[in-house]
């Protein structure tokens, strides 16, 4: 095939030119091809892949818990019994309400994602504030800490208004512009946009990891990519 460049005929399946090294007119097409793939919402959130990621997330969520709970609750029975400060079984129970409250935020967490529904948006707005928070030191002495905080704000099709913010991390809000149409998967509580087909890098929408956007499996959680 004739380089468009220099007019040198290269192989069929040559990518670039052998002679000024430009790329040939078929690898364009698939590069073309490839991008426009980008283009539109992925079947492949129907994987079991993600099913099952959701099953296991649950399920490590309340052992964590469970595990926490455990350790808290013989941790101060313990405590009461070698203790002068505290006697059982005033300190037992005082473990026992503080495994509770890991059971139960463990519990709150399963709900939300059982709530988390499925719906469509558009970018609307994007914000970049400067603040700053006042941290306490041990001394009972405080300083004023500076952050960068990133805001991304996208209207649902129900009208309402769903923020996405980070602090000093640019990386979501330089990944979505104003007027991207996106769908908010339930369950996964991620963001997938329509057009990709500009981007290099896409997100995990099972565990939020940074992949680039050849790949075709995240890295970490080994969930389908959406594209």
């Amino acid at each position: 095939m004739l380089c468009p460049n220099c007019g040198v005929d290269s192989d069929k399946s040559a990518i670039y030119c052998i002679n000024c090294g430009s790329a040939m007119p078929q690898a364009e097409e698939k590069k073309k091809s490839s991008r426009e793939e980008l283009i539109g919402f992925s079947t492949r959130i129907n994987d079991p892949a993600f099913t099952q990621y959701i099953k296991n997330t649950k399920r490590w969520s309340f052992l964590f818990a469970s595990i926490i709970a455990l350790v808290a609750i013989i941790g101060f029975s313990i405590y009461g019994e070698t203790s002068t400060e505290m006697d059982n079984p005033e300190a037992f129970f005082i473990g026992l309400s503080i495994g509770g409250m890991f059971l139960a935020i463990a519990l709150l967490q399963s709900i939300g994602r059982n709530r988390s529904t499925t719906w469509d948006g558009i970018v609307v707005d994007k914000q970049i504030e400067n603040k700053r928070r006042k941290r306490h030191t041990s001394n009972n002495e405080y300083y004023w800490q500076q952050y960068t905080l990133f805001t991304v704000s996208i209207k649902q099709d129900n009208g309402k208004i769903y923020t996405t913010s980070a602090e000093d991390d640019d990386t979501v809000y330089n990944y979505f512009r104003i007027d991207d149409k996106v769908r908010h998967h339930g369950g996964l509580n991620s963001i997938e946009k329509y057009d990709k087909s500009n981007d290099d890098i896409i997100f995990c929408n099972a565990c939020a990891s940074l992949n680039d956007i050849q790949d075709d499996y995240c890295f970490r959680c080994k969930c389908p990519l959406l594209k």
